[in-house]
């Protein structure tokens, strides 16, 4: 089993022109994060539009996906679905296919009471034996998922060893954090309160920002690593106008396949009802990574 910890790209889903997935592309994406020294990735995620997926498209974007990291680095795989019942089904998938572990969110149109969250955690981590790392996403799922249910869920489940947290309430990060030691390991799902989140123990970073700045996201986490906290503010500094941008923006899948194609990697359009960057948006987003190229990407 491999240990998760570090910063690990969210990546999104590269498509043609048609919106059919662009899977020679996401090969070469994932190449190109390992070559980048990358963490660890996740596939199928948010950011990955999973929603906008068919149950055959996440199924071969799961298995491409293992297949192209061959071991290498730790994949996490996003098992979302709206019932506990297909949850089971994506979860069992990726156990099968060679995943390191499952990224599960609660259901996102019910919005579910805690008792059913719980229900529905420990019924997907009991379907399989790899580690599950739940997701609290209030923005996204409409349920912010309270504190306790959370720990009790990992408390029962041997294998629910992680979290994403997403709520942007430092002090949920820092109460489940401080409260799990020894049985649940967070891993900060909000851009802009990484170095926040790492500060109060939590040991790795699920990164949408890692999908544009790779390298930067990985030596953030180093620096708190190793204890040089004047890099790290240093590098969290430069970084941050990207993750308040996506953050904020409501568009964070169009600005990182945007950002893919300007590098000269797979990106393309994101799915309808989703639109590209507006001109004053694509405009901020090139503002952004000329800065961050001046700042860190030429040294």
């Amino acid at each position: 089993m491999k240990e998760l910890v570090g910063a690990y790209p969210v990546l999104i889903t590269p498509m043609f022109d048609n919106e059919e997935v662009n899977y020679d592309g996401l090969r070469d994406n994932i190449e190109h994060f390992i070559n980048q020294g990358v963490a660890g990735i996740v596939v199928n995620g948010s950011t990955g539009e999973f929603v906008s997926l068919t149950k055959e498209e996440k199924f071969k974007t799961a298995e491409l996906a293992v297949e192209q990291v061959a071991g290498r680095i730790p994949l996490i795989i996003g098992t979302a679905a709206e019932t506990t019942k297909d949850a089971i089904m994506y979860t069992q998938h990726a156990e099968e296919a060679g995943a390191d572990a499952a990224l599960v969110i609660n259901s996102y149109y019910a919005h579910p009471k805690d008792e059913e969250v719980y229900a529905h955690f420990k019924a997907v981590a009991n379907s399989v034996s790899i580690p599950v790392m739940i997701y609290n996403n209030p923005f996204t799922s409409g349920v912010d998922i309270g504190t306790e249910t959370i720990l009790q869920v990992a408390r029962d489940v041997d294998n629910i060893t992680h979290i994403k947290e997403s709520s942007g309430e430092i002090r949920k990060v820092r109460d489940i954090t401080r409260q799990g030691r020894g049985f649940l390991k967070t891993f900060c799902g909000a851009d802009d309160l990484v170095l926040e989140s790492l500060l109060v123990g939590a040991t790795g970073w699920i990164s949408v920002a890692g999908n544009i700045v790779p390298k930067i996201a990985t030596d953030l986490f180093a620096s708190v690593q190793e204890g040089d906290l004047d890099k790290a503010w240093e590098l969290y500094d430069q970084i941050l106008p990207l993750c308040n941008f996506l953050e904020g923006s409501g568009k964070y899948v169009q600005i990182v396949k945007r950002s893919m194609d300007l590098q000269g990697l797979a990106g393309g359009p994101s799915r309808r009802p989703r639109l590209s960057l507006t001109e004053e948006e694509d405009a901020k987003l090139r503002e952004i990574l000329e800065t961050l190229s001046n700042l860190y990407l030429s040294k």
